[in-house]
């Protein structure tokens, strides 16, 4: 009896062992599974539109580098990709055509957030950039740097599109 104690005592230690690794590595795949998933979370996230606040790169040479987004003129949420904003300069290169603290429209070219296209794809970047253009529409660079989705076709900026090194 001693003997059959002592070895189900035994089976029943290493069991535990055995199934409390196993419930520490699953607990250890559920921690870093739930750790990834928030990431992956916390990404989504980052990827909004853009909105009242929201700073954006100047990607033409009309001598401003950074503008705040001060309205979006379409949409309660904000703008995307073409859209027009209402923007104030808050960094500006001396001697450019435009000046700190001045307040212009601007075409968004470049967004974050994923656009869908017709074919079932979806176009993004990497930053947030905006062309500044005047009452009329038209640019008040000569020049854009950078890639410009082709969407801006169909809102009606083609001498944006006629101005850029690269369409997307």
């Amino acid at each position: 009896m001693a003997a059959s104690s002592s070895s189900s005592w035994l089976v029943r230690a290493v069991g535990r062992s055995f199934f409390s690794g196993l419930c520490n590595n699953a607990d250890g795949l559920m921690r870093s599974t739930h750790k990834m998933m928030c990431n992956h979370l916390l990404f989504q996230q980052q990827r909004t539109f853009i909105q009242m606040r929201t700073s954006l790169k100047v990607v033409d040479n009309s001598g401003a580098k950074r503008v705040a987004c001060i309205q979006a003129l379409k949409g309660k949420k904000g703008a995307r990709l073409g859209d027009t904003i209402v923007c104030s300069v808050k960094e500006a290169q001396p001697g450019g055509k435009v000046k700190k603290g001045e307040v212009h429209y601007g075409v968004v070219v470049r967004a974050a957030m994923p656009r869908g296209r017709c074919d079932g794809s979806e176009v993004k970047f990497d930053d947030n950039a905006v062309v500044l253009i005047n009452k009329h529409g038209e640019p008040i660079g000569t020049r854009v740097f950078g890639p410009v989705p082709h969407e801006l076709r169909k809102k009606k900026h083609v001498k944006i599109l006629s101005l850029a090194e690269h369409i997307a």
